[in-house]
């Protein structure tokens, strides 16, 4: 579908040069006297490769509607993912690569949504949140309730956070999926 590129979003999927990209950073430019134009970060889906790239206000983009399937984490072997189709049953492995930064909020028994592009896997879309275990982190520290000190933990799947000085192994947290910050207590 062609839009007009002042309509582009960030996590958009556009073509461009024939392949399928995300855009990452958009920002729109209106110069005084001149033409507006949309200055983008593109991320080729299938290279990983990062582009910029400006659009003129008058151009058309080929938006892309992805085909989105609700699918359970299974489990992680030897940098593969296994998914399963939670209607089917039908299992489905995607590589660390193509998962990217999404391999360290994925814990066994987790729904997510597999996006499809005529119907190749191209990414995972992950909950707003997610609750991870604490496997490792410096012991709390006495007073830590008053203070706004934070302190590096590792959750069960390797993902560093910065956590308030109370939270202790083997606690559970949530965990925000797009910036990879801390949100609360897991309850």
């Amino acid at each position: 579908m062609l839009i007009p590129a002042t309509q582009l979003r960030v996590g958009a999927l556009v073509i461009y040069q024939n392949d399928l990209h995300r855009i990452m950073d958009l920002i729109h430019v209106t110069p005084g006297n001149k033409r507006g134009f949309v200055q983008t970060k593109l991320r080729n889906l299938r290279s990983g490769l990062q582009t910029e790239h400006k659009f003129s206000s008058n151009d058309k983009v080929d938006r892309v509607t992805l085909e989105q399937r609700e699918m359970e984490y299974l489990y992680e072997s030897s940098d593969e993912y296994c998914f399963m189709n939670s209607e089917d049953y039908e299992q489905i492995t995607l590589s660390k690569d193509l998962l990217g930064d999404s391999v360290h909020y994925l814990v066994p028994n987790m729904k997510i949504t597999l996006d499809l592009y005529e119907g190749d896997p191209v990414g995972v879309s992950l909950p707003k949140t997610v609750d991870l275990t604490v496997t490792d982190t410096p012991p709390a520290m006495k007073g830590a309730t008053v203070t706004n000190e934070l302190k590096p933990a590792t959750m069960e799947t390797g993902l560093v956070v910065r956590v308030p000085g109370f939270i202790d192994i083997g606690e559970s947290v949530r965990v925000d999926t797009e910036t990879g910050a801390y949100v609360s207590r897991a309850k």
